[in-house]
């Protein structure tokens, strides 16, 4: 299995790729803070998902990368929040997007409590 096979992977992947596209929207005077902030928050997400597949020989740092990746989805959650407060995106589509958001920190808390699944030596 690839780690782009993983749901988890491919759900974060959508999540920041709609949150690119709604950022194109933000103001011009938001590019190097708000916009920058969410892009990057929302993308590391799914880089950490790939890194922890990648070091699954390794228990501990497969789940440092997946905690590393729920708390840039947190920080995700933040900026739209951010987004949202200052009537940049409605509030049905903030809610829709930290939705979303929620659904991918489920799957990461899957892979993190079921680390056997995803190819990591479990100490028996």
């Amino acid at each position: 299995m690839k780690f782009q096979d993983l749901f988890a992977y491919q759900k974060s992947i959508s999540l920041s790729m709609d949150i690119f596209e709604i950022s194109k929207t933000f103001p011009k005077e938001e590019t190097y803070s708000l916009t920058d902030q969410i892009r990057r928050s929302s993308r590391s997400v799914s880089a950490a998902i790939a890194e922890a597949y990648r070091k699954r020989a390794y228990p501990r740092h497969f789940s440092s990368k997946l905690t590393d990746g729920d708390a840039e989805n947190s920080e995700t959650q933040v900026w739209l929040e951010y987004a949202w407060r200052c009537k940049y995106v409605s509030e049905e589509t903030f809610k829709e997007l930290v939705k979303e958001s929620e659904e991918v920190g489920k799957l990461i808390n899957y892979m993190i409590l079921n680390p056997g699944k995803f190819g990591v030596k479990t100490e028996e």
